[in-house]
């Protein structure tokens, strides 16, 4: 198949999924094709099954906002015609699979007989929960919903949401985010530990773009209590509008010494090989991309009961599940899990072995199957 794949190129789950279901494509021989506004960070080396589009947003005085819809719309146009696709797969609602409705627009001259491409849209949780919550916005992300071919969430979880929101008239399917273990595993050597200065702390690890739906804040307080009572350093992932204040509560706390703001980075495994425990404190989570990726590094994962966590973390067997904002409760858990060895090693392979349900070759055989019935017309 000729699969073109829209996503956003930013740091998160979705831009990660997307580039890495579109690489497994290519290496089971699919053409595959990545319209971004730069390249997907996940991207990495090319192959030659992958191309990159890089959409050039032109930039007007008269209005505010750049024309990266209208861009992306005419260059998947162009790509689709010239190349044959025979799917276009958007990877948020807002603003791919609009543009890619768009583009089969422009095209109607051209294929008169049947639909140049088949679209398909997979839905990651902020098109449903941020952009589709707003009032505004709400009828834009019905129609790129019910005007897609095929509708999929990456959650059981998600799709709830988007039925209750939305009441759609395409059906959904669960396809769940997934894993590469053969990339991501415990690696035995800890050459990082003595890069970062760390010596027999425990470390605590959070990943994420750092935005407020990640509660930045809480995952400060839940150490700076943690500190108190075990000797851990914090290792903190990413990048986004909440590191100020996360900065400005670790020296409030005077916890310097102990956090270590690592910006962003695409290799995590060196980090995620020597994390005791990840904390995911979030108030909401389509998925939960970040703890998956851990707990197939053999990370227990100290989680809210919200979104799609409790579908793959079972409490006391892959980590723990509580309230969010329960901060005290994390603190608890988290602590259990850094004082009793037998317990964290009986979690951590635990985890290891439930990623494995994740692996990244079965999800793609989801997606295929998916593709398939959509240009069956199925």
């Amino acid at each position: 198949m000729k699969i073109g794949i829209s996503c956003h190129h930013t740091y998160g789950g979705s831009g990660a999924i997307a580039t890495e279901l579109g690489k497994a494509l290519a290496e089971k021989g699919h053409t595959v094709h990545f319209f971004s506004q730069a390249a997907p960070f996940r991207l990495g080396a090319f192959s030659r099954n992958i191309f990159y589009h890089e959409v050039e947003v032109m930039h007007y005085p008269l209005f505010e906002c750049p024309f990266y819809s209208l861009a992306l719309a005419s260059k998947i146009a162009e790509v689709a015609f010239y190349e044959k696709l025979d799917v276009v797969h958007a990877h948020y609602a807002i603003p791919h699979a609009l543009s890619a409705m768009l583009a089969l627009q422009m095209l109607e001259d051209k294929c008169k007989d049947s639909k140049c491409f088949k679209l398909a849209t997979t839905l990651h949780g902020t098109d449903i929960t941020v952009v589709g919550a707003d009032r505004g916005m709400q009828n834009v992300v019905r129609l790129a919903i019910n005007k897609s071919d095929g509708v999929t969430a990456v959650s059981d979880y998600l799709k709830a949401e988007t039925v209750r929101m939305f009441n759609p008239k395409k059906e959904i399917t669960v396809i769940p985010n997934f894993v590469n273990t053969a990339l991501f595993f415990r690696a035995t050597k800890n050459e990082i530990r003595e890069q970062l200065g760390i010596k027999d702390e425990k470390v605590v690890i959070h990943i994420s773009n750092f935005r407020p739906v990640k509660c930045i804040g809480d995952i400060i307080r839940i150490f700076n209590a943690l500190s108190r009572s075990a000797n851990v350093l914090l290792l903190l992932v990413g990048d986004g509008p909440e590191r100020s204040e996360a900065e400005v509560l670790v020296r409030q706390f005077g916890l310097i010494d102990r956090v270590r703001f690592l910006g962003k980075l695409v290799d995590i495994v060196p980090l995620l090989s020597i994390a005791d425990v990840m904390l995911m404190p979030s108030n909401a989570e389509s998925f939960g991309l970040a703890a998956l990726e851990a707990m197939a590094c053999g990370v227990p994962v100290v989680a809210t009961m919200a979104g799609g966590f409790p579908e793959f973390i079972v409490p006391g067997t892959h980590g723990y599940l509580l309230a969010p904002g329960d901060i005290e409760g994390m603190t608890e858990k988290a602590l259990l899990l850094l004082s009793d060895h037998n317990h964290w090693r009986e979690c951590s392979e635990a985890c290891v072995l439930q990623a494995k349900r994740y692996e990244t070759a079965l999800l793609v055989e989801q997606y295929e199957a998916f593709y398939t019935r959509l240009l069956a017309g199925v």
